[in-house]
């Protein structure tokens, strides 16, 4: 009820300073004017800063201002306008939420059989990462295979690390070959706590006067808690979840308004909604994650066998309103798509990039998710839109702000973004089309 009020009262504050503009006659300059938007109660849609927001532009959760255009990620994405920022979490040795996109600080190439694959150097060889880990000969002997949701990785997991060993260690680029501009900031910033961004969101909505939120993932709780090891094999026994509560009361950081808990699994936000946050005195939205395809990991680990596809039917949606207040599901569970296939059935590389991407896929028919979710009550925030050419369907013409505008007129009530210069400025057109005003919003730049 919180949320809705603000968004009626924002709505109408942009009204009455339009209204002068309003008053005046009406032209050739007016687009179409909407009653509302498709949302769930009407209100513009949130733009969620995906691991900060500004992460087209910088290495992924990364926080600091080193002057310059040498600012983190996150404190980008609070530059262009986002409404939260997301910290994905997960845990050190010694109990401390970091905010990294997955434990695996650094992730090394195997061959078939497991083994490591080495360079001409004797040096592992890097597949994927978000930290220079792999540069410090100090912490060689912490490279592990370990099971992670049910597949094999060799890499340093964070909850190998003690918090002052992570703060030895700085960020750099995910996708280089994607993002290779990004990479002139590898090295820069230290891996943040979940403290410190907090800190921000509440330094920064102090500066600026506007509301900023931020929106937590507990990455993989039933790891963390029950299947996962440490390095010298003993259980890791940590509930994640309630490390987040706990650090949330802590900073005094429970507003239902500028907070949204969320979560790939089912049984952690139901132990949130019935358990933990009772006890601590606190009541924060849910948000239900919904990948693409498979099951939530903790459903895979007790032998359930209901999957994301049964979670997203009316009858699953409605299950998942009596603990969350809404879904978030990739994008393509409401906008299908796919690459056209050649005369042997395969996969055409329209970019020539050498790989098969969104960048290659052409759109089908909405689904009914949207409406499906709203009709159970539920918010829909999706995930991820990007204006990377690789993850850009060729039918938005190379025009990201399209893709924004067609989930915008599907009824979406939130989208996390990687440019949040981009979903900041569909924002601002979709309430533009409230007033049937129209006016160019250009796109801010880092």
């Amino acid at each position: 009820m919180l949320r809705l009020k603000s968004y009626l009262l924002f709505i109408c504050f942009f009204l009455a300073l339009s209204a002068s503009m309003i008053l005046g006659s009406i032209d050739s300059s007016r687009a179409s004017k909407v009653s509302k938007l498709n949302t769930l109660y009407g209100q513009p849609p949130i733009v969620i800063g995906h691991r900060g927001g500004g992460t087209g532009y910088r290495p992924e959760h990364t926080v600091g201002n080193l002057g310059g255009d040498r600012i983190g990620s996150h404190n980008l994405g609070i530059k262009f306008g986002a409404d939260y920022i997301e910290p994905d979490l997960v845990v050190t040795k010694d109990k401390v939420l970091i905010v990294r996109h997955e434990p695996v600080l650094s992730m090394v190439m195997t061959d078939s059989s497991g083994n490591i694959v080495y360079d001409a150097n004797g040096k592992p060889v890097v597949q994927q990462a978000t930290t220079n880990v792999a540069d410090f000969p100090d912490f060689a002997s912490r490279l592990t295979t370990k099971n992670l949701d049910g597949t094999n990785i060799t890499g340093w997991f964070a909850e190998d690390f003690t918090l002052a060993e992570i703060k030895k260690l700085r960020a750099i680029e995910r996708l280089p070959a994607i993002r290779p501009d990004n990479t002139r900031f590898n090295g820069l910033f230290q891996i943040p706590t979940f403290d410190e961004v907090i800190n921000l969101a509440r330094r920064r909505e102090a500066e600026t006067g506007r509301k900023i939120g931020i929106y937590p993932e507990t990455k993989h709780p039933t790891y963390f808690a029950q299947a996962g090891h440490y390095l010298d094999g003993t259980p890791i026994n940590v509930n994640i979840t309630q490390l987040l509560i706990d650090d949330l009361v802590a900073n005094k950081y429970t507003d239902p308004d500028h907070i949204f808990i969320q979560s790939f699994e089912v049984s952690n936000l139901r132990d949130l909604k019935e358990n933990i946050m009772p006890a601590a005195g606190v009541d924060i939205p849910l948000i239900q994650l919904i990948d693409s395809s498979g099951s939530p990991y903790d459903f895979v680990y007790h032998n359930n066998p209901q999957t994301y596809a049964d979670i997203i039917t009316p009858q699953g949606l409605r299950q998942v309103r009596t603990y969350a207040t809404g879904i978030g599901p990739d994008k393509r569970l409401i906008v299908p798509a796919a690459p056209q296939l050649d005369s042997n059935g395969k996969p055409i590389d329209i970019n020539g990039d050498g790989q098969i991407s969104d960048g290659d896929s052409f759109l089908r028919q909405p689904t009914s998710l949207i409406s499906d979710a709203h009709k159970a009550g539920l918010l829909v925030h999706l995930y991820t839109l990007r204006s990377d050419s690789y993850f850009l369907s060729p039918d938005y013409q190379g025009q990201p702000l399209r893709e924004y505008e067609q989930f915008i007129k599907l009824g979406i009530d939130g989208y996390f973004t990687d440019f949040a210069n981009f979903g900041y400025a569909a924002k601002q057109e979709a309430i533009a089309s409230l007033t049937g005003i129209r006016f160019k919003v250009s796109v801010s730049q880092p």
